[in-house]
Parts: C-alpha cells; structure tokens; sequence
C-alpha cells in the first residue's frame, strides 16, 4: 500500500529540496526525542520529591495541630485571638521564577525569621512552640506547592513533546521519504524512457 505523500513537483530540484527539509526535520526529531527523554526523567525525579515533601509536609502540619489544640486547652479561644493579633511573621517567603528545559515554575525559597517571644505577656509558653511549628508547616507546605506545580507543567511538555515526536515519526518524516521515493522513481523513469528514446532515434538513423 502507498504511503501517503506531499504535493510536489517531481523534479530534481524539488528532490533536492525536500532530502534538505529532511534532513532538518530528523535533527528535529532528534532533539525532541531527547528533550522528551530528559523530560520523562525530570518527570520521575520529581515524583520522587513530591512524595517525599509532601510526607514531610504532612507530618509537620500534624505537628502543628497537635500544639494548636494543646495551646487551646491551656489558653482557651479568646484569649489565643487576643495573644495573635500584633504577632509579627517568623517565616519569609520568596518566590522566583526558575526555568528547566524550557518549563517554567515558582521557586520558593522560605527562612524561619528569629522568634520574639510573647510568652511575658501572660500567655502560655506553648504559644511561641505552636507558632514555630506553624512557621515550619507553612514552608513545607510552601516547597510541596512548587514541587506539585513544576511536576504538573513537566507533565503537560513531556506530553507536547511526545506527540511531537511521534508526528514527526509517523506522519510528517514518512511523507517526506515516500514523497522523494516516488519522485528518485519518477525520475529514473524519465530518464529510462529519454534513454530509450535516443536509443530508438540511433536505430532509425541507421536504417
């Protein structure tokens, strides 16, 4: 069965044309097909991270939680919102964009700022250790966040990247040789016949 094959002229220097565009379009292959393979890696590493910050994650925002409801039995509810207002952060965030492969994600970058006790101020002890451990949960959560967003957009252009490869293997590349097939065989066929051509115009100038 013939493949299928682009609209051309079968002429030598449409061949010479199209060999060229091959040419191009195999080095493209090429690339992407590597590109894709880093892609897949990057991909499973980062699966890897994710699984493992967001163990951490979960076993600090526990953490947390667990001081919290300490806090609020010693505390009781009014007086934690009247001792959280005017508390200043004890974490800063940064968030940068950073770029792999072409893939672009926010980078996080967190530091647990020095903490200004409150405790002198009538509260319980425990209320400087619970807002740690929510510092320290905040980040986490922070570099789980980034790690999920890059994970998804490497997902997104290894998949781009993977049909392109295989439109370029199995559709566009395939014309291309099937189109220069077809006109290397129409050629040697004009050539075939301008041959027997002059070979008969010979024979006749002999008789």
């Amino acid at each position: 069965m013939t493949g299928k094959r682009i609209k051309a002229a079968p002429t030598k220097n449409t061949l010479l044309n199209l060999k060229r565009q091959l040419n191009f379009l195999e080095e493209g292959h090429s690339l992407l097909e590597r590109k894709r393979e880093l892609l897949t890696r990057l991909v499973y590493q980062r699966i890897g991270e994710y699984r493992k910050i967001r163990d951490q994650a979960h076993e600090a925002t526990k953490q947390a939680y667990h001081w919290l409801s300490m806090l609020q039995l010693r505390m009781g509810s009014r007086a934690l919102n009247q001792a959280a207002i005017g508390v200043k952060p004890v974490l800063d965030l940064k968030i940068l964009p950073r770029r792999n492969l072409g893939v672009e994600f926010p980078s996080v970058t967190g530091e647990l700022l020095p903490l200004n006790p409150v405790g002198l101020l009538g509260t319980d002890p425990s209320f400087d250790e619970t807002r740690l451990h929510f510092a320290e949960a905040s980040l986490q959560l922070a570099k789980m966040g980034e790690v999920s967003m890059s994970l998804n957009r490497l997902i997104a252009e290894q998949r781009k990247a993977q049909k392109r490869v295989n439109a370029l293997r199995y559709n566009i590349i395939p014309q291309y040789r099937n189109t220069i097939r077809f006109i290397e065989n129409a050629l040697e066929e004009e050539e075939r016949n301008a041959l027997f051509q002059v070979k008969v115009l010979r024979d006749q100038e002999k008789i």
